[in-house]
């Protein structure tokens, strides 16, 4: 009773509310008179004999009659006319036991002849509805389930057959590994057989969370099941990244079936959605493209399309329901009006679908992780037995895609571009974990190629990991109350973010164990022999640059006392350095040593140079503080800080002689910004419900204040400032800028003590530029940029990017790097709640870094606490091509050079592995190869160097590639 209450105080109409409005929009009232109302329906129905169907229905019974042509009595009947191939108009006479009291006109239209693929499925939500484990252990016995009721319906007309589409993969691949042997295999006969269909991707990813390798690996089940899979869905999660098409081809996948929920927080058709046709060709830049079916019911309901019309619940309910939706589809993109699903938008008009085939989901119940049910498929047998159109057919997912592959490819539009997810600014809700999983992707690459170097197979141990990482990237990040903390159902909010953040924090340590072990490995597999100590500095960067390195020289190999040098093996040069000694006495349970910190210059891009330790005639000069007030800068730039407004007031390129900053912006350089929404806290979806078109829900924006320099000190590797605020929703807010002798590049580092609270807030850190607005930006498996398309109806008040946004001039080329936080807003700061309007006027140059936010009303955690870190850098380069540039700086932040601690002899330098293309990356060597992504807008030719041995490469358009040739 109280979810009912609620729902319908909310305005969310029920199903009965729903099937009624499908019923009033799909008729016409013919006679309305003294309270009698008589509606007919002209339905795409069709007899084995050759008549078409008219329903009619009236308030009270009443006997109708298409005069001449058939008669039934009831309050609703089917009434039979001969298929028509051209408009027929017919008398309807309306009678009661008193004779004929009401009459009308009725015209019987040709009717399209549909056959519906009815595709049975659960959707995955891992959480959601229950803790994780008692999830996944539900979706294994739903398999068990699946294969029973596969076996029973064998017998059954093809058509009819139980058949069973496992959403997403990994559920299959623990029952594989914990089913008998003969039950095993009889699940691999079904899928041979095509009544069970694997999709290919593992659960429901946030893409845009995805590195674009973790991508690729998430789909190696499809490559090494041994069961076919040439479809995947994509389900809930409104938009998917550009990058998908590429792992999803480069998998043999060739269709996706995408069922996206607005979930009252979208307004895909004022962007365009209105015109995304269905099914469509979705095409990445590389030219890779996938057979895209589009479920287009708006907010929610999508993926349980076919329990709205009665599927689940009887064949009577699915013979009233189905033919009238069907009519709908022929006649108005969405067949329901304003209010539907929690539709706040009006009525979004839309051409009629226009294919006589549709792909029509269905779920054991109106649930998220609801199990399998034989109704469907029961509905199925007597529906084909009764009618001869629409063919209902109990189909796996594949099957819609080839019949459409077979009959009507060539008609189907071409949509380009990334698909950006409504649902991406729930990332901001769980910032710390987020960050964590962000540098896990980046440590992840390094300790595969490490150990790839050192003659180490880490294969299996780094899939492990990104499968951790990629569990995160799960789409389901809280219970259906996430506020609440029970040990059950839609309640445990608390328990189930408890796994969800626990499993991004293993993710970070699995990642960060395996990168301890390369660097130990890699430093081993050097050794020539007896040497003095040194470090072997590695650069996991494409492109030779100069950097900082950071590495521990512990006390045992040379102890502290013992003044040290740094000395370049290459050219016998002696490289500053600065040392952070530490002291047992403060740090007790940690290794006893020094941090040295030095800037090597010139490192080839994944290679390494030797520094050798050797004994100095003294220790390296204390820190000094530098000249001028909240000043530091290098050969590249001077900055400045404005202690008494909080943000940074200059960055000045010496090189260009050009300020960077936008003096004049509403925020700040580097500014906290933090806004409060007047919107209540737990209550379900509510924000689905909010409509915001000014900034009335703003209920308090506040910047941080009362500055204080707590540290500006000069070493021999750079200058640092270090700045300390206090902000509302926060304890303090530490603002750390470094600039190192020799890098081009500024560091900043953000760490804020987030207070907890259930209020709707968001953290925004400004970044305004004096440029124009942003020309190139990183996406995963792709480059964005305001004149790359998109796929009509995308997100478009903000932009979840992997690491960097280029402006780029004709004088300068300045990128912006951020590390753990992807959301973005350009220009402006928008109202969370749609249609998103903007509370600021816009600023092409600005940067807002949407670091994290507390939104959302389910799925994601109601709030986040505890100290969070962000990191960002900036550079700038006359003449540089915006996306070399981005490329280049992200490196830096997201690829910092490795210090190894080798102790014996080991050589000078080597580059183990290059390639010739400036717009070409290399991501990371496994046991396959080289792994390569390009950065090009066009396909490019690149020539790869592993070792002696060297390979040719073409890569498609922002495509990624592996030079298969190189091994080690």
């Amino acid at each position: 009773m109280t979810s009912r209450l609620l729902q319908r105080s909310l305005g969310s109409p029920d199903y009965d509310g729903i099937r009624q409005a499908l019923r009033d929009d799909t008729s016409t009232p013919v006679i309305s008179e003294r309270g009698l109302e008589v509606r007919v329906a002209v339905v795409p129905l069709f007899t084995h004999d050759g008549r078409q169907a008219v329903r009619v229905s009236s308030t009270v019974p009443l006997t109708h009659v298409l005069v001449g042509v058939d008669s039934a009595t009831g309050t609703d009947v089917t009434l039979l006319v001969p298929e028509v191939d051209a408009p027929r108009a017919l008398t309807l006479e309306c009678r009661d036991e008193s004779g004929v009291v009401g009459t009308a006109r009725v015209t019987v239209t040709p009717q399209r002849k549909w056959s519906v693929f009815v595709v049975h499925h659960s959707h995955l939500d891992i959480g959601y509805t229950d803790p994780q484990g008692t999830v996944l252990r539900h979706h294994l016995d739903y398999l068990d389930a699946a294969v029973r009721l596969a076996e029973e319906t064998a017998s059954w007309p093809d058509d009819a057959k139980f058949r069973w589409t496992v959403e997403s993969s990994w559920p299959a691949q623990k029952w594989l590994a914990a089913r008998p042997a003969e039950a095993v295999e009889s699940f691999r006969r079904f899928a041979r057989e095509g009544v069970i269909e694997v999709t290919a991707l593992p659960f429901q990813l946030h893409t845009e969370a995805c590195s674009t390798e973790e991508l690729h690996r998430q789909l190696r089940f499809a490559k090494e099941s041994g069961l076919p899979v040439t479809s995947a869905m994509h389900t809930d999660v409104p938009g998917a990244v550009v990058g998908l098409v590429d792992a999803l081809s480069a998998a043999g996948v060739r269709y996706l079936a995408a069922a996206h929920n607005w979930a009252g927080r979208s307004v895909p058709y004022l962007h365009g959605g209105d015109k995304l046709t269905r099914p469509f060709r979705w095409r990445a830049p590389s030219g890779n493209e996938i057979l895209v079916w589009f479920t287009d019911t708006p907010h929610g309901m999508a993926y349980m399309e076919g329990n709205t019309v009665g599927l689940t619940d009887s064949y009577e309910l699915a013979d009233d329901l189905l033919p009238r939706y069907l009519a709908a589809l022929a006649t108005r993109g969405y067949p329901y009006g304003p209010g539907t699903f929690g539709w706040q938008g009006p009525d979004a008009p839309r051409e009629p679908y226009e294919l006589d085939v549709l792909h029509l989901r269905v779920q054991g119940a109106h649930a998220d992780n609801a199990g399998p049910s034989i109704v469907p498929a029961s509905i199925a047998r007597r529906w084909n037995e009764q009618w001869a159109w629409p063919r209902l057919r109990s189909a796996v997912n594949s099957d819609f895609f080839a019949h459409v592959e077979e009959h009507h490819l060539d008609r189907l539009a071409v949509h380009e571009g990334d698909w950006t997810d409504w649902w991406a600014d729930g990332l901001g809700s769980g910032a710390r974990p987020l960050g964590y999983v962000r540098r896990a992707q980046s440590a992840l690459r390094v300790a595969e190629t490490l150990h790839t170097l050192a003659g180490v197979d880490v294969t299996a141990q780094v899939d492990a990991a990104y499968d951790g990482v990629a569990l995160f990237n799960e789409h389901t990040w809280g219970a259906a109350n996430p506020w609440e903390d029970a040990e059950e159902a839609g309640d445990s909010g608390g328990l189930q973010w408890t796994r969800k953040s626990s499993g991004a924090y293993q993710a970070q340590d699995d990642a960060a164990d395996l990168l301890h072990a390369a660097v130990r490995r890699f430093a081993a597999a050097l050794a020539e022999g007896e040497g003095r100590p040194a470090f072997a500095v590695f650069n996991p960067g494409t492109r030779a640059r100069t950097d900082v390195v950071r590495a521990f020289l512990p006390r045992d190999v040379v102890p502290v006392d013992v003044p040290i040098a740094l000395v370049d093996a290459r050219t016998g040069e002696t490289v500053p350095h600065h040392e952070e000694f530490v002291d047992p006495d403060d740090w007790p349970t940690r290794p006893i040593g020094r941090h040295v910190h030095a800037v090597v210059r010139d490192v080839p891009g994944f290679g390494h140079v030797r520094l050798d330790v050797v004994r100095a005639e003294a220790q390296p000069p204390e820190p000094a503080e530098p000249s001028g007030d909240a000043v530091i800068e290098n050969e590249f730039y001077r900055v400045a800080y404005d202690v008494r407004e909080g943000h940074l007031s200059s960055v000045f390129d010496k090189r260009a002689g050009r300020e960077l900053v936008n003096g004049d912006a509403a925020a700040g350089f580097g500014q906290y910004v933090y806004d409060q929404y007047a919107t209540a806290p737990h209550v379900n979806h509510l924000s689905g419900h909010v409509g915001a078109h000014d900034r009335t829900l703003l209920g308090d924006r506040a910047i941080g204040r009362h500055a204080t320099v707590t540290e500006c000190r000069r070493t021999a590797v750079g200058e640092r400032l270090v700045v300390e605020l206090r902000g509302k929703g926060v304890d303090w807010i530490r603002t750390t800028i470094e600039l190192h002798y020799g890098v081009p590049r500024l560091d900043l580092t953000y760490q804020l003590a987030k207070q907890g609270t259930p209020a709707k807030e968001a953290v925004f850190l400004a970044f305004p530029f004096a440029a124009g607005p942003p020309s190139a930006w990183e996406l995963t498996g792709g480059v964005g940029g305001p004149d790359v398309p998109r796929v009509p109806g995308s997100a478009a008040y903000m932009l979840p990017i992997r690491h960097w946004i280029a402006f780029e001039d004709p004088e300068l080329t300045v990128a912006w790097v951020t590390l753990e936080a992807p959301l973005v807003q350009l220009g402006t700061i928008h109202m969370p709640y749609a249609p998103f309007p903007p509370t600021l006027d816009q600023e092409d140059g600005t940067v807002y870094s949407w670091a994290l936010n507390n939104i959302w009303d389910t799925n994601f955690p109601a709030q986040q606490q505890g100290e969070t870190t962000f990191r960002y850098a900036v550079a700038s380069e006359a003449g540089a091509p915006a996306r070399r540039l981005g490329a280049a700086a992200a490196a830096g932040l997201t690829e910092p050079f490795v210090g190894a601690l080798v102790t014996d002899a080991a050589p000078a330098t080597t580059t183990y592995a290059s390639v010739d293309h400036p717009d070409v990356l290399i991501t990371s060597i496994g046991q396959n190869g080289v792994r390569l992504q390009s950065l090009a807008a066009e396909p490019v030719e690149a020539t790869v160097s592993l070792g002696n041995e060297t390979t040719t490469v073409r890569l498609p358009a922002c495509g990624v590639a592996v030079a298969e040739g190189t091994r080690l």
